[in-house]
Order: C-alpha cells, then sequence, then structure tokens
C-alpha cells in the first residue's frame, strides 16, 4: 500500500503566562498549564451536533479512500520534524513533548463532529483499576503486581459511529397456546400401584405472519479493532445527551484514534445491534404463550449517522507473551479487562471445596449416628 506524506496542520495551545502546553482539565471547561496552573476557559461551540443522510454520504465517498497516511508533523514549539501515528489525530511532541492535534480530516474523510470530554482524571480511574484487579482472586498474583507497577492509564479518545433509522419487518412463524388435557397415569402410592387423574400441558400451534416496525436512536458502533469488540462494548451505557460539538480544545493532552470501522461496515454491526430488539417485536407481536419465528425480511428506511468520539483510560502490557488491556469509562469508571487464569489458584479452590464437602458429610453421619441431628422415622408402609 503507498504511503502519502504531507505537512499537517496543527493546532497546539501555548499557556498565555509561561508558554508551556495547555491540556484539557477533566470534568471542567478548561485548559490547564501543567507547568504553572494558569486556566484558560474554553469558548464553547454553538454549533449544532447534526444526523447526517447515510445513503447520501455513501454514495459522495470516493473510491478506495486511504486508509493509510503518514503525516510528516513539524512541531511549532521545538521544530522538531517527525512521522505522527497514522491511527491517531492527537497525541505529543517526542521531542518536546509539546501537546499536538492534527486536523482530522486529513486522516479519514468522514470526520468527528461531536465528543463526549473526559469527566474523571487518571487518579479516580487509577483508583477504579487497582479495586478492579483487586477482586480478580484467580488471576496469578504476579499478574496483580505487575499490572500496577508496569504502567501508568494513558487517556486516549475512540471512534464510534451512532446510526438512526426506521425498520420495517415481515416475518412468517407460528403461535403457541397452551391448552390442558385429562391424562391418567399409574403411580405408587402407600406402597400399592393405583390409577391418578392427571391435568397434562399441551401447545397448539397455529401458522401466523405480519409485520412489526421500530425506530432506532443512537444505535452505537465501536469503530476500531484496537481493543476487543465484546469488551468496549460492557462498558455502556454513555451518557449520549451530553455530547458537545467536536473542538480541538478536548483532544490537548490526550490521545484520540482516528475509525477504521468503515462507514457502511458500521451499519452492518448497527443491524446485529438492532437485530435481537426486532425479535423480541416480533414474539411480542405474535403473541401466545410460545412463539417461533421461521423467516423474517427487514428494511431500513431514514438512515442517518454520527461519527463521535467517546473518551477511555487504557492501560496495556504483556505478560507471559501475551497482551493484556485494561479499559476504563472516562465518563463513569466502569472497568473491563483482560485477565488470565490461575491454574494453582482454581486448582486449590477445588481442592478446599472437595474437603469442605467431605467434612460436612462426615459431620453429618457422625450427628446422625449419635443421635446428635433430629431425624424423622417414616413407616416403612408409608412407602
Amino acid at each position: 500500500m503507498e504511503t502519502t506524506q504531507f505537512e499537517s496542520t496543527q493546532h497546539a495551545f501555548p499557556c498565555e503566562q509561561c508558554g508551556a502546553q495547555l491540556q484539557y482539565k477533566e470534568g471542567t471547561q478548561q485548559l490547564q498549564c501543567g507547568h504553572c496552573g494558569h486556566q484558560h476557559q474554553i469558548v464553547l461551540s454553538r454549533d449544532p451536533i447534526v444526523e447526517y443522510d447515510y445513503h447520501s454520504t455513501l454514495r459522495h465517498l470516493p473510491g478506495g479512500a486511504p486508509d493509510a497516511i503518514s503525516l510528516s508533523v513539524k512541531c511549532h514549539a521545538c521544530s522538531a520534524e517527525f512521522e505522527f501515528d497514522s491511527d491517531l489525530h492527537a497525541d505529543e511532541c517526542p521531542f518536546c513533548g509539546s501537546k499536538i492535534v492534527v486536523d482530522a480530516e486529513q486522516h479519514r474523510i468522514i470526520q468527528p463532529k461531536a465528543l463526549l470530554p473526559f469527566n474523571i482524571d487518571a487518579r479516580r480511574a487509577s483508583d477504579g483499576y487497582r479495586k478492579w484487579l483487586k477482586r480478580l482472586w484467580f488471576a496469578p498474583n504476579k499478574l496483580k503486581k505487575y499490572a500496577r507497577q508496569e504502567r501508568r492509564l494513558n487517556g486516549v479518545y475512540v471512534p464510534y459511529w451512532t446510526y438512526d433509522c426506521d425498520t420495517h419487518t415481515r416475518y412468517n412463524g407460528q403461535r403457541g397456546d397452551i391448552y390442558q388435557v385429562a391424562q391418567r397415569v399409574r403411580v405408587k402410592v402407600n406402597g400399592r400401584m393405583t390409577t391418578q387423574t392427571r391435568m397434562v400441558n399441551k401447545i397448539r400451534w397455529t401458522p401466523v405472519s405480519g409485520a412489526v416496525q421500530r425506530s432506532f436512536n443512537d444505535v452505537l458502533v465501536y469503530g476500531s479493532d484496537s481493543l476487543p469488540r465484546s469488551m468496549a462494548r460492557e462498558l455502556a451505557p454513555w451518557d449520549l445527551t451530553e455530547l458537545a460539538p467536536y473542538q480541538d480544545e478536548f483532544l490537548s493532552g490526550f490521545q484520540s484514534e482516528v475509525y477504521k470501522v468503515e462507514l457502511d461496515q458500521g451499519f452492518d454491526y448497527a443491524k446485529q445491534h438492532m437485530h435481537p430488539t426486532i425479535r423480541q417485536d416480533i414474539r411480542r407481536n405474535i403473541g401466545g404463550d410460545q412463539q417461533r419465528i421461521h423467516s423474517s425480511e427487514t428494511r431500513y428506511s431514514g438512515v442517518s449517522f454520527k461519527h463521535i468520539l467517546l473518551p477511555f483510560w487504557i492501560a496495556g502490557f504483556r505478560f507471559r507473551d501475551k497482551t493484556y488491556q485494561f479499559i476504563v469509562n472516562a465518563r463513569t469508571g466502569e472497568v473491563q479487562g483482560d485477565r488470565p487464569w490461575s491454574i494453582v489458584k482454581i486448582a486449590l479452590a477445588v481442592i478446599l471445596a472437595a474437603a469442605a464437602a467431605g467434612i460436612v458429610a462426615y459431620l453429618y453421619s457422625q450427628g446422625e449416628m449419635s443421635g446428635q441431628f433430629d431425624t424423622i422415622t417414616v413407616p416403612w408402609n408409608s412407602y
């Protein structure tokens, strides 16, 4: 794949008092200087957060949009020139540490138009991270020590798509209604076989067909592959009603990843997210006590989307030749992560559980033999 190099447009935020670089202060509307403590108020954008037409955007996207671009960046603070990671559009100068934000359109055609700013700082995220580690009883002790000492959490804005659409689904299936019939059965009562009448459940199946409709709003799709998709999904919910218009100031001091999942691929994931809800709608529409869905076909209309950034605190490290990642929702503090299992601890737990069960059984048998436990004597002729 060919690599394109060009000089980027970058946005640095020097302190008005000392010239050091300002960075966004979590949970506020301010930039703060880490050198002298000076704070700079962010003038919030009044641009509306709009939804873009999905099909119109697809038609206007150029074929073969670049997915690997090498940026030649010149730092305004120290004049060093270096290549910027093609998967990021916010980072820092490796020579002087100046915070740099590169225009997103120079990486991907579709730019982020909204974001959720960081709400909790690294200390609070680290506290949640350590508490999460303490709960991993079956993780190796060396992992906990290694993970705590390995490296600090990194603040990263992660790309997401949101999709809105209306759905119309036609289906064919069966409705099951439970009814009861009398059935004579042979049972043993007081040692004798006798015949009794019992009511037994049966199901009457009826062919059905119909249609259901539903509107979906802000179906959230992870727009990268840097983290396991299931792990990223577990960080929900996100307070998307608090989305702010995209501004470079919110990225200062943090990394920001560009999307790797393309717009149409993202909508395929969105359909997968919508599918269980649509099936539940079909089951409710069929009614009855049980339902069978033989086939269904869904049409999607009025599809629109947004490209947004969501804040994560991330720690990644290698342990015994395997990479493990831990992520924190930088709005709520929710923690998710990979974890290995300690075979020794699991084996010990199994042995202890078996030993405990054996002790209980032994004590019970000894107590029963010595009359320490209350027992109920049932006459033989009661069986």
